[in-house]
């Protein structure tokens, strides 16, 4: 005879598989046309010169060149400002 009454199942223990979300390639790193420079949700970067926007918002490089990030201000549509991440590609002098 069992001691102890039957536990059950859980209704836990799953979980969903990593999006791989992300920077791949950082300020001052070469990348060619068309590589992915930041997998994201939502605009967290926004693009700058020499990139262009999924339709997922990833990020991609439309030129051969150097990856650039800088910080800009941008005005909200309610008037507040904002602090934004933009990412460009800048080309590169080939030697």
């Amino acid at each position: 005879m069992a001691h102890k009454k039957a536990g059950g199942s859980t209704t836990n223990g799953r979980d969903s598989r990593a999006k791989r979300r992300g920077v791949k390639r950082f300020g001052g790193q070469l990348v060619h046309a068309g590589e992915i420079l930041i997998r994201q949700k939502g605009y967290w970067y926004f693009p700058g010169k020499n990139t262009h926007v999924g339709k997922d918002w990833t990020i991609h490089a439309d030129i051969e060149g150097q990856v650039a990030f800088a910080q800009k201000r941008r005005l909200k549509f309610d008037g507040a400002r904002e602090r934004c991440t933009v990412v460009s590609v800048q080309p590169v002098a080939v030697k």
